[in-house]
């Protein structure tokens, strides 16, 4: 390639994130309109951390975050720290990581469909998919962990497949350990694809020397030892009894995830997912998904297959629990659909005359889809989802109107959700205070517990 088409190429991707970081910092503090009870979690976490080094329950530097009893992953938790510590404690701090991830997830979407396909324009189109895609969207500018493990898989994936250099398989372990430590979802689909890159790489990992491969089986190992104790000693194994319970659950729950409808007409339910009344993905991609299947079918090459397998890999996760299709714990999936999209942009090229017509014709398209979802998202989801977003919570403990005074016992119900992580959120809440004061509800059957009180706060029916 000659210097000036590689220039342009860059030109075009800082073009693509440019729109990314746009369309997800513009009112990320206000849209979505209150931080969701995770989000608040995460955030208090992250300032109990910063404040004293220890989390919510009193454990220092935790690996597992006790939480509500779910145990939620460090990564996300710990990259929140240092942007509490300089902003504070709110809704930017929670969200910002997110969007930092989803930059990198936009980024080394680019460099691994480059490196598989060969062609950077297959890179640059899969950046421009997945930056614009509606399943991608919220769960960018909100704070999702699924980000840091989606961006940390991706490295994991690139690195591996980049071992030219002894110690690219190194660094390829690292970032899977990071994935599976930020998000459950990939805990089931990262052994399978160590296990698939390791074939597809055979020959080549036959040359790497002995010592980076010894250190990253030995770290590989290593990282198993705090999730067998999660599993095995701290009741983390609730996070596993909302299973499927037959194949026949579970192949319907896969499949699922590929149905038309759910894919481009009313995508996910949940309004924390996606907006009512659009699908996962666009309508135009109806046709290029097709397109960049039959190309990549055709071409018969082993690495080219990849994004076809681990695009199956992907709804696995979502498909053993009780809620399908879930569009995030199915989120492994996208970056593999945007680099299939891009090669049908690309088998178009190749088979249709006049090609550049044609991408810009897609683009313009693309873009005024995008553009409708994004003026939906600004003008109507706010309204529309502010009883998923836990509203109300939010105005009991920011709202003028609602003075809580400075004297008495304040009753909150506990009916929806786990109103004491707001308080603690909102009120920021000094940490060591309020483990001296907490009363907390006995343990659930699950390993969930509940706040019965704090101070002056009081919770229940």
């Amino acid at each position: 390639m000659n210097k000036a088409k590689l220039i342009n190429s860059k030109l075009l991707l800082a073009v693509i994130l440019v729109l990314f970081l746009i369309t997800r910092l513009y009112k990320i503090s206000e849209i979505p309109p209150s931080v969701y009870w995770d989000e608040a979690s995460i955030g208090y976490n992250a300032y109990s951390i910063a404040q004293t080094g220890r989390d919510e329950w009193g454990e220092f530097l935790p690996i597992h975050f006790r939480a509500f009893g779910e145990f939620k992953l460090p990564v996300y938790i710990y990259s929140v720290v240092p942007f509490v510590k300089v902003f504070g404690l709110d809704a930017f701090s929670v969200r910002i990581p997110s969007v930092l991830f989803s930059l990198g997830i936009i980024v080394l979407t680019y460099l691994l469909a480059k490196k598989i396909s060969g062609s950077i324009q297959v890179g640059l189109w899969s950046s421009f998919f997945i930056s614009i895609s509606p399943w991608f969207f919220i769960f960018s500018r909100t704070g999702y962990e699924a980000t840091s493990g989606l961006m940390f898989y991706l490295m994991g994936i690139y690195l591996f497949l980049s071992n030219k250099k002894n110690w690219h398989i190194f660094f390829s372990t690292i970032s899977f350990v990071l994935t599976v430590y930020s998000y459950n979802s990939f805990r089931i689909i990262v052994p399978v694809t160590i296990l698939i890159l390791i074939i597809v790489e055979w020959n080549n990992l036959k040359r790497i020397k002995v010592i980076p491969v010894i250190l990253s089986i030995l770290i590989l190992v290593l990282s198993t030892v705090p999730i067998y104790r999660l599993y095995k000693y701290d009741s983390g194994i609730s996070r596993l009894q909302v299973v499927a319970a037959t194949p026949q659950t579970f192949l319907k729950n896969y499949f699922s995830h590929f149905d038309p409808g759910f894919l481009f007409i009313s995508g996910d339910k949940n309004l924390r997912s996606q907006q009512s009344g659009f699908g996962q993905l666009y309508l135009p991609e109806l046709i290029l998904l097709p397109l960049g299947l039959l190309y990549i079918v055709k071409s018969k090459s082993k690495y080219k297959l990849l994004p076809l397998i681990l695009l199956i890999l992907g709804p696995i996760p979502a498909a053993i629990t009780k809620e399908s299709p879930h569009a995030l714990r199915a989120i492994s999936a996208l970056p593999f659909i945007s680099i299939i999209s891009a090669t049908g942009v690309f088998a178009l090229g190749v088979w249709i005359k006049k090609s550049n017509i044609v991408n810009l014709l897609i683009i313009l398209i693309f873009l005024a889809f995008f553009a409708n979802y994004f003026l939906n998202f600004l003008n109507i989801y706010p309204t529309q989802s502010v009883k998923d977003w836990q509203y109300d919570y939010k105005k009991i403990f920011t709202d003028p109107k609602l003075q809580l005074g400075t004297r008495g016992k304040i009753l909150i119900t506990d009916k929806y959700a786990q109103p004491y992580i707001f308080a603690l959120f909102y009120l920021k809440y000094d940490p060591e205070k309020f483990r001296n004061e907490v009363v907390r509800n006995s343990i659930d059957k699950w390993g969930f517990s509940t706040v019965k009180s704090f101070g002056r706060f009081e919770f229940g029916e």
